[in-house]
């Protein structure tokens, strides 16, 4: 039997987790617990890496793709990348993996799963005893036995046990997001369970299901990968086609419809993470309550949750508080309260504030970029520049770099000169200079630009490796 081909979605945003989360870096591609851990898009791809499983597939959008090969590349992993052109929710994204693993393997079981849960606990042997069914025509649905009654999870109800396919459970309806009364009714009924967001099914099956139930769709999306342009490992979708899909996901458009659909209770630690007492759920709590990542001291402080990128953040006296600390943003914030951390991004996007967009440090093809500081007289950035790669930089009256180490070659169209570690040039203010990493390790470049002289804060143009 051919393995099962996990497909990873990537296209959430997670607003209730900045600010840690921002658009362009969105949950997913952020560490599970602290800077040297797994990313939650990396660690959803190792849960998968072993016998049984094919090669992934990851759907994301266009602008995540470099961030994407990056993080494969930490983890040494091959996978096929489809990049939405814009976000259509799932149902396209699903109905886009079958249509091209159709391509290869017309009768390949396909595994959806979300790329920014944490799941603990043995998930891959209940997937594997769900082959049968899923081969068979079955849509199976993973539930999560729900331990409170959770308004922002989808409940999916047990409808009796087949007698064809152990741990396979009919299902009598889907619930989105009831209210609190219902959800309590549900759990302590002993016949509901959280939706997951992970499934199994074949690749026919699903694309028969929306051939069926969203015509319009299938045709979108079979353009859409007919007409989009393969580069290496990665299919981009044709945008005019892709926007004509349906901007539906996979269960309210087939699974609360198709006859096909069945449910399988998963006995596993799981969190979709939505918010930060989420994450404090998860982490490893001390003798106090209290989840601390990154430089962090607490005195006489419990059942708080303290996370620290790049600093020293003490907390005295606390009790039910989250505090979450990055190079430009501080959330402080009451444990239960974390939903309403999304209005904050709400307000940020109505100011156009970057901190709702971006973090300081930003990946490129060529490495990273971080603002450093501006002040009325400069403005000060650290370019971090991979080995064998380049970049270009626009000219400015007053531009100047400072090498990190040796290795560091700069040529601005007439000449070209290697700096010493530690070495400061002035760049040519008529024409952009290349500079070009030559060494075995990254090189760390400090560009500063006069404020009088500038039109934007970096002026950087990446320029492919070599």
């Amino acid at each position: 039997m051919d393995d099962i081909r996990p497909i990873i979605l990537c296209g959430g945003t997670g607003t209730r987790l900045w600010p840690m989360s921002r658009t362009q870096s969105p949950k997913q591609f952020q560490p599970v617990a602290g800077p040297d851990s797994l990313t939650f898009f990396q660690a959803t791809i190792q849960r998968h890496r072993c016998k049984g499983f094919g090669k992934p597939v990851v759907v994301t959008a266009v602008q995540n793709y470099r961030t994407i090969v990056q993080q494969l590349k930490e983890i040494q992993c091959e996978a096929t990348v489809i990049c939405e052109p814009m976000a259509r929710n799932t149902g396209p994204a699903v109905l886009a993996a079958a249509m091209m693993l159709a391509q290869e393997t017309p009768d390949a079981l396909m595994l959806i799963l979300p790329s920014d849960h944490v799941i603990v606990g043995n998930l891959n042997t209940p997937i594997f005893e769900m082959r049968k069914a899923a081969s068979d025509g079955r849509i199976v649905a993973f539930g999560i036995k729900p331990d409170y009654p959770e308004t922002g999870y989808g409940y999916i109800t047990d409808g009796g046990s087949f007698a064809s396919y152990p741990g396979l459970h009919r299902v009598a309806e889907f619930v989105e997001k009831p209210p609190l009364a219902q959800a309590a009714a549900l759990v302590s009924s002993g016949l509901a369970y959280w939706a997951s967001g992970i499934s199994l099914y074949s690749v026919k099956t699903i694309i028969k299901e929306f051939k069926r139930f969203d015509a319009p769709t299938h045709r979108a999306v079979g353009n859409a990968i007919q007409k989009g342009e393969w580069t290496g490992e990665c299919l981009t979708l044709d945008p005019d086609s892709f926007s004509k899909a349906t901007n539906e996901p996979t269960e309210r458009v087939i699974f609360e419809k198709a006859e096909s659909v069945a449910m399988s209770p998963l006995d596993v630690e799981w969190s979709d993470v939505g918010c930060w007492t989420s994450m404090h759920a998860i982490g490893h709590a001390n003798e106090d309550g209290n989840v601390l990542s990154g430089d962090v001291i607490s005195i006489n402080s419990k059942n708080t949750y303290v996370r620290s990128e790049d600093r020293l953040v003490a907390v005295v006296g606390l009790s039910d508080i989250i505090v979450v600390d990055t190079p430009d943003a501080v959330l402080v914030t009451a444990r239960g309260k974390c939903q309403d951390v999304k209005a904050i991004v709400e307000t940020l996007k109505e100011e156009t504030r970057r901190e709702a967009v971006r973090h300081l440090t930003r990946e490129h093809e060529w490495g990273q970029s971080q603002h450093v500081m501006s002040s009325s007289d400069h403005d000060m950035s650290l370019l971090r520049i991979n080995p064998d790669a380049a970049i270009s930089v626009d000219p400015l009256p007053g531009r100047q770099i400072i090498a990190g180490r040796a290795g560091l070659v700069i040529f601005d169209g007439l000449s070209r000169r290697v700096l010493g570690k530690g070495e400061r040039v002035m760049l040519d203010v008529l024409d952009q200079t290349r500079l070009t990493n030559t060494s075995t390790d990254r090189i760390d470049v400090i560009l500063v630009t006069l404020t009088s002289s500038m039109s934007s804060s970096t002026h950087l143009q990446s320029v492919s490796n070599g």
